[in-house]
């Protein structure tokens, strides 16, 4: 059993991280009054990762041998216009805990993303050279550097398109296009992005196997399937039963968003599966896997 940290807790992964590492001491945290998970799964506490004096005051009492920083400000076109808050939470929050951490030499495991890469050759793999096209993966990429520079034993885990349901989340890519179809509302899906998206379940998983492990360094922890987002939706709506008639076929450049996405993008993940054993649902398992939990 291990002190583990969990920072983030109310969000998507959060809150399956929270579940995915019953039997571990935890304490979960996030920047609201109140845990929107299971509050008995864990206790909670109050913390803002960019308050650098909350951080080393929870760790120090608490004296955690592992950080699990779900914490993100994740609204890519956001972080073009708010570029502040984009650093203070994605770069200041993870500096935060990373010299907090250095009292006890705890291990953080810090979460990034494929936007780090310009999405001309993906699926990446973990030595591949980074060269971000927005800030939001700029400073995530910002982000690995603190957490490497630092000196404590770290995990960087870089993903993609993390999907699922959970407590008053806010929208995912896969609730968008389900809720969506669903109400038979006409949408755009572009087909020219590509990347394998994941199950925060799975992520979560994957995040366990690394802890129990006591591994170290980067991993890519994705999804099974590489494809663009108009098939994902394509795919929802077979095995939700939805009617696709709506769906519209675009390309990226129709939606004249504010910050540049990586096109061929995405996360190779082979180094996970042999060093952890991490196994992904395949999207349809995925997808069927959420069709019996929201029917729940």
């Amino acid at each position: 059993m291990k002190k583990i940290i969990i920072t983030g807790a109310n969000g998507l992964v959060g809150q399956k991280l929270v579940t995915a590492l019953q039997g571990h001491n935890l304490i979960a945290t996030g920047y609201k009054p109140e845990p929107r998970y299971n509050p008995q799964l864990a206790p909670y506490e109050v913390l803002d990762i960019s308050n650098a004096t909350a951080c080393k005051e929870l760790v120090n009492r608490f004296l955690p041998d592992v950080i699990v920083n779900a914490a993100a400000y994740t609204n890519v076109d956001g972080c073009e216009t708010e570029r502040e808050t984009c650093w203070k939470v994605n770069v200041k929050g993870v500096e935060n805990l990373a010299h907090a951490a250095r009292k006890c030499m705890a291990q953080l495991v810090h979460i990034s993303t494929d936007y780090i890469f310009d999405g001309q050759d993906g699926p990446y793999s973990e030595d591949a050279l980074p060269s971000p096209l927005g800030y939001y993966g700029k400073a995530k990429l910002a982000s690995e550097n603190t957490v490497r520079m630092t000196g404590i034993p770290y995990a960087i885990i870089r993903t993609n398109v993390v999907y699922g349901t959970g407590n008053g989340v806010k929208n995912n890519f896969f609730l968008w296009v389900y809720n969506q179809l669903k109400n038979g509302n006409p949408i755009r899906i572009v087909t020219d992005q590509y990347n394998n998206p994941t199950l925060a379940d799975d992520l979560a998983e994957g995040i366990r196997q690394l802890i129990d492990k006591s591994a170290y360094g980067v991993f890519h922890l994705s999804g099974e399937d590489y494809l663009n987002r108009f098939e994902f939706a394509q795919l929802l709506g077979e095995v939700y039963g939805f009617p696709t008639d709506n769906v519209s076929p675009i390309i990226t450049a129709d939606l004249q968003q504010k910050s540049p996405r990586p096109l061929k993008g995405g996360l190779a993940i082979d180094h996970a599966k042999k060093e952890l054993g991490y196994s992904p649902k395949s999207l349809r398992e995925a997808f069927e896997y959420l069709k019996s939990e929201m029917s729940n």
